[in-house]
């Protein structure tokens, strides 16, 4: 179920999943904590963004936070895939808050997010057509599948087989050294897509077991997403897990029944993805280059008339210290207290900043409506 560790193959994986630490392990360091927390619930939706967008589900990250807001589309097809963003991200934010540590690969692991998956989805995405008959079928929140699945060319193993394969991979995955877990992600992605233990719902399953292992091996705080990366190459990434299916070519090939070279190109392909992701948002969230757009930005809505005039100061001081506390915001712009209170408040309303309370400190925020502007090429434009 995983790369021989006495191969050159593993070798060429643990110096990318070296780089992999190094660069992500930079990355966080460098962001202030409550500048990290608000970056993690936009790229919370990012990664729902893409992960449903591999399955054909389109929902704009802007859609996401309406739907957060309780704000859903009138249109009832609209409104399903918002309510399966709001899904999504619910599973996402147990998981950055801590619901999957060291359990990720384990059995009652991958049930409960099933479960918690598919447990708020609307009824007409919980009933699936069986390809090849007019046949319906309720999928049951958290239920191991009882009938045998097709998925491309690719025959699932027979439902009776599918708790004995799931104790199998738990046991293959659980606590291997930090190098090892990481070399390990491409594999435990494929293997739980192959064995497919769910009636439907298997992709994002597995690409929400993936977080959470990146989360364990790698405590990304949740700031870059491999769901970015495979979203945006996805027919290739479809083609690496195809090609993982293939069964072992010769006496070269491995030790198992499945290929290892074609697990191993799939290894090198999801690893350099993730080094992508850590490279991008690094460079989006640089000083140097998130300053300057914000400023630009500023400067137009200023000039519209919908920011009041100084308000980049207050911007500016919370992403260098993580929060402000509100009395200090008077000295920061040099004008009155009304006026310095006018200027958070129209902050809060655009949605770059927030507080818990009308007295509580000021955080930054990064609303996917600004995304475009602020970090350009996270996902998609479209008018909110």
């Amino acid at each position: 179920m995983k790369i021989d560790e006495g191969g050159a193959r593993f070798r060429d994986a643990v110096d990318l999943a070296v780089e992999l630490t190094g660069k992500s392990a930079a990355f966080r360091s460098s962001l202030p904590p409550l500048v990290r927390t608000a970056l993690a619930d936009l790229v919370r939706a990012m990664n729902c963004y893409y992960s449903n967008l591999i399955e054909g589900h389109d929902t704009h990250p802007i859609d996401i936070e309406r739907a957060l807001r309780n704000d859903f589309s009138a249109d009832p097809a609209k409104r399903d895939l918002q309510l399966e963003a709001a899904a999504h991200i619910a599973v996402q934010e147990w998981i950055d808050r801590g619901g999957l540590v060291g359990r990720a690969t384990s059995v009652e692991g991958l049930i409960e997010t099933h479960r918690r998956f598919c447990e708020n989805l609307p009824e007409t995405m919980l009933t699936i057509e069986i390809p090849g008959s007019d046949e319906k079928m309720k999928v049951e929140p958290g239920a191991l599948r009882t009938r045998d699945v097709q998925v491309g060319r690719h025959v699932a193993i027979s439902p009776g087989a599918v708790p004995r394969f799931l104790d199998h991979f738990a046991w293959a995955y659980s606590r291997p050294g930090k190098t090892d877990a990481i070399v390990a992600l491409a594999a435990a992605h494929h293997r739980i897509a192959w064995i497919h233990p769910f009636l439907d719902g298997n992709g994002r399953v597995a690409r929400l077991m993936s977080h959470a292992m990146l989360l364990d091996a790698l405590d990304t705080g949740g700031v870059w997403s491999i769901a970015r990366g495979l979203g945006r190459e996805a027919v290739t990434y479809k083609q690496h897990l195809a090609a993982c299916d293939m069964r072992r070519r010769n006496d070269l090939d491995g030790r198992g029944n499945l290929s290892e070279e074609t697990l191993s190109a799939f290894t090198t392909f999801f690893l350099n993805i993730c080094i992508d992701q850590v490279d991008f948002m690094a460079g989006l969230v640089e000083p140097d280059q998130l300053r300057p757009r914000i400023h630009r930005w500023a400067a137009e809505e200023t000039e519209r008339g919908t920011l009041p005039p100084k308000a980049v100061n207050v911007i500016d001081a919370v992403l260098y210290r993580g929060e402000l506390p509100r009395g200090e915001v008077e000295a920061i712009v040099g004008t009155g207290d009304r006026q310095a209170r006018r200027i958070s408040s129209a902050l809060i309303d655009i949605g770059v900043l927030v507080s818990e309370s009308s007295r509580a400190p000021l955080r930054i925020a990064f609303p996917a409506t600004l995304a475009s502007r602020w970090m350009p090429g996270l996902f998609p434009d479209r008018r909110a």
